[in-house]
């Protein structure tokens, strides 16, 4: 669903943080639209036709295997955008994406992108300082998910959630946590049933509330605030929560 550009930047922590003459390029040529959770936007290897720029939700690029399992490589959400290969050199995306939570975002089609990498040098740092970050979480997760517990895992999900809805609440089911993280559901279904007995979430039927952030960062690997940290340093921010640990120069 198409939805009014006046809007087109605002959410987006990355459009919001360019020069106010590249901000009021992309305000003329973005296309805001409706993201429902499900959706794919894009299948992996397809040609990118568009940059996507969240203003609030989650997009998980996923790899599927051909035994038909799939597992999530990494996400993104309004500190970001989908489709940062055109800026590397590829045409391509790296994963299957698919909005696991819901919101709006900003379209632009890979012609306006292009004007605005050539036209706007701050376009083009902002984004590869985002290219790098996300490298970052890429190899953040490979090693969460091989050293850390599954529980630790569920709960760096949930609280990269919790960062990208600015909500307490948002929709996600167990079996869909299950999937991104190739654990059983059964599993996730016993770890949020201790975090619910901890006071740390409610959980109804795919309605997760988070009640007591605090208690899910004691509960999360230093995962959770490496990847934090490395996605606020292109937009020049730090995670205040944490201490903010070095995790590499770019």
């Amino acid at each position: 669903m198409t939805m009014p550009l006046v809007r087109s930047t605002k959410g987006n922590k990355l459009l919001a943080s360019v020069q106010p003459h590249a901000r009021e390029f992309f305000e003329q040529c973005a296309e805001v639209r409706e993201l429902k959770a499900g959706e794919v936007l894009y299948e992996e290897g397809a040609p990118v036709t568009h940059a996507i720029f969240p203003h609030e939700g989650v997009i998980s690029l996923i790899s599927q295997m051909e035994s038909g399992h799939s597992v999530e490589k990494s996400s993104i959400g309004p500190e970001g955008f989908v489709g940062f290969s055109l800026i590397m050199g590829g045409g391509e995306t790296l994963g299957r994406s698919v909005v696991q939570i819901g919101g709006t975002a900003a379209w632009v089609s890979m012609q306006d992108l292009d004007v605005a990498l050539e036209r706007f040098v701050c376009v083009r740092q902002f984004m590869l300082r985002y290219a790098k970050a996300h490298i970052v979480q890429l190899m953040e997760t490979v090693a969460c998910n091989s050293l850390h517990s599954a529980e630790q895992r569920v709960v760096r999900w949930l609280l990269h959630a919790h960062d990208r809805v600015a909500s307490d609440h948002f929709h996600i089911t167990q079996e869909a946590i299950a999937s991104l993280l190739a654990l059983r559901r059964a599993t996730v279904n016993a770890i949020c049933i201790d975090l619910m007995e901890a006071g740390a979430i409610s959980y109804h039927r795919g309605e997760m509330n988070v009640v007591r952030r605090d208690i899910l960062e004691q509960r999360s690997c230093e995962c959770y605030r490496r990847i934090r940290i490395a996605s606020e340093r292109p937009l020049g921010g730090t995670a205040t929560t944490f201490e903010a640990t070095e995790v590499g120069s770019f």
